[in-house]
């Protein structure tokens, strides 16, 4: 018996050094809800369990079947409608203190940056994993971010002071400014609430149609322009702050492959960015999360173009596309999340950090590349994630899932790592082609197709890749002999009756 005591001893000490070196924010968080859905979800519900927290899932009726609702402790339903649950602020937090949670992890997306929501959980006594709602409003007004970031001598790009008071106000900054300009929406993210327009004749059609998305997407009609910088590289750096005055870089991201906007394809680190830059740049992000008192995780958005480096936005929440930085500096970027969430101190300093390697995540999205990028939404056939070294799955998807209509298009995220970037690429070749993903059309295999372009191999490419190279659509879709012969065997079968 005193031996079972001492063991039980043993155990225990061991499980609370864990807890107070490594697991921290597990002392404090007991129970966090997780207000999204699909892989990122399912990435929160990863980092409680290894952290001993417990996880709450919320799903509609569409998702009923999800990964998140099987792999969370608890899970909880918001009805029929396929949206209206995951945005309604107050039924979330109300919920989140009806089952105990002491937290609310909002992902990406939905009400993430929405500073309502991260005000309603601090009157409720909830902790929001994420900046609070000062820092969103902030951050979320892209005239209010510019102020900010001149104020702390950021560089932004030439643009308006303030929002635009109606087109003919817009017409005569634009001539200030100079042509080609980009009109956007004050409130906008994600790509949406964004146009170019080359002359006046442009920003007349474009307007309205800008003022009309914005108003749908943000419920805010205000605009603003800003000088467009012609085919720039589009650099991000990831950044994390607590409470204590700390904050740290994980270095940068390259997001120029992207498509209206929208990122296809991201690499940790750039490999376009000179040291100077790198350092240069990661010295800035942390300077523009200083500026404004900011805590928890977050991504500060830069275009560079020649010597030139301008601030464009800031993400108050984890992005998409943090596996790469994760993959690069080995910082577990939720973890971190959480543990500043409960007021806890960051587990780095800026001299701990450090980058080994290539990392490429690539977004496969349930879309015919080939039929103009439409989406392919349907029940998934047959799945099996590639694997080997250096491969990372990020997803919510299985064989016989059935990916919903109302949602956006990504199933999953191919992350490859290798020491160099020919290696990268190579590895990101391989692990597409042993992907199966069948059921629905996927941006796969275009994906492979960009990976053997000359121009994205040699390192040199900017946001204009994409529509400067419409002949990688061109691919042949190919099967594999093995899957010739199941479908010649299924046609066989059907056409015998069996």
């Amino acid at each position: 018996m005193q031996r079972t005591s001492k063991s039980y001893f043993r155990f225990w000490l061991c499980c609370n050094s864990v807890g107070r070196i490594g697991q921290g924010a597990s002392e404090m968080l007991k129970k966090i809800l997780i207000a999204n859905r699909g892989e990122i979800a399912v990435r929160i519900v990863r980092a409680c369990a290894e952290m001993n927290i417990r996880s709450a899932a919320i799903y509609t009726e569409p998702d009923r079947h999800a990964l998140h609702v099987k792999r969370a402790d608890e899970a909880y339903s918001l009805g029929e409608d396929p949206l209206a649950g995951y945005l309604d602020a107050r039924r979330l937090v109300n919920l989140a203190v009806q089952t105990g949670c002491d937290a609310i992890h909002p992902g990406y997306g939905f009400l993430s940056e929405n500073a309502e929501f991260a005000r309603i959980c601090a009157e409720r006594g909830i902790r929001f994993i994420g900046p609070d709602a000062d820092v969103i409003a902030k951050m979320g007004d892209k005239t209010a971010a510019r102020a900010s970031m001149i104020a702390a001598g950021v560089p932004v790009t030439p643009g308006t002071e303030g929002n635009l008071a109606d087109l003919e106000h817009a017409l005569l900054e634009a001539e200030k400014i100079g042509y080609p300009i980009m009109l956007k929406a004050t409130s906008g993210g994600g790509g949406r609430g964004i146009r170019r327009c080359d002359s006046a004749d442009e920003l007349r059609a474009q307007y309205p149609r800008v003022i009309s998305e914005a108003t749908k997407a943000f419920g805010s009609a205000e605009v603003f322009l800003e000088k467009c910088i012609v085919d720039p590289k589009h650099i991000e750096v990831q950044i994390l702050a607590d409470s204590h005055g700390n904050v740290i870089h994980l270095f940068e991201r390259d997001c120029s492959i992207q498509r209206r906007n929208q990122k296809l394809i991201e690499i940790a680190p750039s490999p376009q960015l000179t040291p100077e830059q790198r350092q240069y740049v990661g010295e800035l992000a942390v300077r523009a999360a200083k500026a404004v008192n900011y805590e928890n995780a977050g991504t500060v958005e830069f275009l560079v173009t020649g010597h030139e480096i301008y601030f464009m936005e800031m993400n108050t929440r984890v992005q998409v596309e943090h596996t790469i930085s994760e993959q690069i500096t080995g910082v577990d970027i939720v973890r971190e999340q959480i543990r500043v969430a409960a007021g806890l101190p960051l587990s780095y300093r800026q001299e701990d950090i450090s980058f080994r390697g290539f990392a490429l995540q690539f977004r496969i999205n349930a879309e015919d590349p080939k039929n103009n990028f439409l989406p392919s939404f349907g029940r998934i056939t047959r799945y099996y994630a590639p694997g080997g070294p250096g491969v990372r799955t990020d997803t919510a998807i299985y064989t016989g899932y059935t990916i919903p209509p109302y949602y956006d298009s990504m199933c999953l995220k191919l992350v490859v790592w290798a020491l160099t970037w020919e290696e990268a690429l190579n590895r990101g070749s391989r692990a597409l082609a042993d992907m199966r993903l069948q059921g629905v059309k996927t941006t796969a295999r275009y994906y492979q197709e960009i990976l053997q372009d000359p121009d994205f191999r040699s390192g040199e490419f900017n946001t204009s890749f994409v529509p400067t190279h419409p002949q990688l659509l061109n691919y042949s879709e190919k099967r594999n002999p093995s899957e010739l012969a199941l479908a010649i065997a299924a046609a066989l079968a059907a056409h015998a009756g069996i």
